[in-house]
């Protein structure tokens, strides 16, 4: 079938020349007739009924039960017209399937008419990321009736899948097409939308390409899409985002779980803070008492460590009262936590971050191809390169790499946000990787419960790890001794009678243990190469976005 286009107007046109014959008219005027016989019969007190809408007539159109507008039936959402049978996933529609009659409901994403014949018209039908080419042909009256769909309205499809004869460029379903024998709405969209699905999707190489031939396409920004998700969630790509953030959340519970972690559930509304800091969303709670929305399950995953549990995990929301208005911060955001018993070294926490994220980037590379390439379409980035033993470098290593490059930073300090990236930059030219470890931080910057350096308490037993130049996990082995636990506690001016809990958990005897926690849209914003954490959270929180 051809699928070259003609502009509706002129599509309209030749169909109603070419569906009104003589013989038509001529129906028209007897009916016309009829009708002004019938007014001139009805008594003159009466009042004329209003006007109804002519559906055509089985005489007038063969094809009138086999398309139109779902009227809503109690306990059904199929008109009786539509036969049962198994429904037919779009992505999986191949040469395989051609000859099958298949029945498909999905989003109206185009309709327009070939330019070589006048009763054939053609809609593009998207599930997901998938679509597919409808054809319809034989009856101008569901031709119309599939141009007069506004895009992105509902609707069910029965027809037969048919084999082209030159594979499509627009459609993810190159190979085959339906040919429509019946096509119902059963939802449809405004005829005007907030933004168009097709603008939102435009990356920016076409914008590039338009604006060399004098074509100003119109721009979707960040905050227009994040005030219309439904909309902008339709788009490939970023469709795709959210798949790949479901791989990771996926990888990660199958990894942990396949380890002897145990997956737990922390409370999210706490008595005091679990970082220490200010950073917290206070609220009020019952019988006058004040809450916290907790920043980390850090407390509590410790305690199921003293409780026996050994190796635990959770996946869960986090929330960060922090006023950044930045690229790569949220103030709500999903964490993947885990803690461990530890034998000998924290290194062995090390090990899991390593095997984890080794097994996780195979896995997209390998698994969500397709995922990957529709980012790439509209956000262009170069693939992330790894080493199969992860770099692991000491603070003081990158601090003097950083030196030597002439970079400032300060000392026995954290790293700024321009240093890390700084220091991505050089590891990646040194070492040929995105992906690496920096650990035994200066004590001074990690949190109360980080466990000092046993021969210098100026550093501890602490990690971070980077992608791509930005931080993606906090990990160290904790304090597991009473004594100087509380002793930290009182250094960073703590309430002792907020953690009251937590404190004595560790008075029953607790095995040396460690962890770390991962940001989960950081990942996928910074292996997708994406420009802002916003795109990788569905309904993102920042300081100044509370809604929708």
């Amino acid at each position: 079938m051809s699928s070259e286009t003609a502009p509706e107007a002129e599509l309209s046109t030749a169909l109603s020349a070419a569906t009104v014959s003589n013989k038509q008219r001529k129906r028209d005027t007897r009916k016309a007739e009829k009708a002004a016989k019938r007014e001139q019969q009805k008594p003159a007190a009466e009042d004329p009924s209003p006007e109804k809408e002519q559906k055509p007539s089985a005489e007038d159109d063969p094809s009138a039960g086999n398309y139109g507008d779902v009227l809503p039936v109690p306990g059904e959402i199929l008109p009786a017209a539509v036969p049962y049978g198994p429904w037919a996933e779009i992505g999986h529609l191949d040469r395989a399937s051609v000859g099958r009659s298949v029945l498909v409901r999905g989003t109206a994403q185009a309709a327009y008419c070939g330019s070589k014949t006048k009763k054939v018209a053609f809609l593009e039908l998207r599930q997901g990321m998938s679509t597919v080419q409808c054809v319809l042909a034989g009856s101008a009256q569901m031709a119309l009736f599939a141009l007069s769909l506004p895009k992105e309205s509902v609707v069910f499809v029965e027809g037969a899948v048919a084999l082209l004869d030159k594979p499509l460029r627009y459609t993810t379903v190159q190979e085959v097409e339906i040919q429509v024998r019946k096509l119902y709405c059963v939802s449809r969209a405004k005829p005007k939308l907030p933004i168009s699905v097709e603008d939102a999707g435009r990356s920016a190489e076409e914008f590039a390409m338009a604006e060399a031939n004098g074509v100003q396409l119109p721009r979707v920004g960040q905050d227009t899409r994040l005030n219309h998700p439904a909309i902008n969630l339709r788009t490939p790509a970023v469709q795709a985002i959210f798949r790949i953030k479901h791989q990771i959340e996926h990888k990660f519970r199958e990894y942990l779980s396949s380890r002897d972690f145990i997956g737990i559930h922390t409370p999210k509304l706490i008595s005091g803070s679990s970082e220490g800091g200010a950073a917290v969303f206070k609220l009020e709670y019952k019988n006058g008492k004040t809450a916290c929305l907790a920043q980390s399950p850090q407390l509590h995953k410790q305690m199921a460590i003293c409780g026996g549990l050994r190796r635990v995990f959770e996946v869960g929301h986090i929330f960060r009262a922090e006023d950044s208005n930045t690229h790569r911060h949220l103030c709500e955001f999903v964490g993947m936590d885990a803690e461990m018993e530890i034998m000998r070294h924290y290194f062995e926490v090390c090990d899991i971050v390593d095997g984890f994220f080794v097994e996780l980037f195979r896995h997209l590379n390998e698994n969500c191809r397709t995922a990957l390439e529709a980012v790439n379409r509209q956000y262009p980035f170069e693939p992330l390169k790894y080493l199969e033993n992860t770099l692991r470098l000491s603070y003081e290593e990158g601090i003097q790499m950083l030196k030597e490059a002439g970079t400032e930073v300060e000392p026995m300090g954290d790293l700024n946000t321009e240093a890390e990236r700084k220091l991505g930059q050089l590891v990646r030219e040194k070492y040929d990787t995105d992906f690496f470890i920096l650990y035994r931080y200066p004590l001074a910057a990690r949190p109360f419960y980080t466990m000092p350096c046993y021969e210098n308490p100026a550093y501890s037993n602490s990690f971070d790890v980077f992608l791509r130049g930005e931080e993606i996990i906090s990990g160290a082995q904790r304090i597991h001794e009473p004594e100087l636990l509380a002793k930290r506690v009182a250094e960073h001016g703590i309430d002792k009678s907020s953690i009251k809990s937590y404190l004595e958990s560790f008075s029953y005897g607790t095995p040396p243990h460690g962890g770390f926690g991962i940001g989960l849209e950081r990942v996928v914003k910074l292996f997708c190469g994406l420009d802002d954490i916003r795109m990788a959270s569905l309904f993102p929180r920042d300081p100044q976005r509370l809604s929708p």
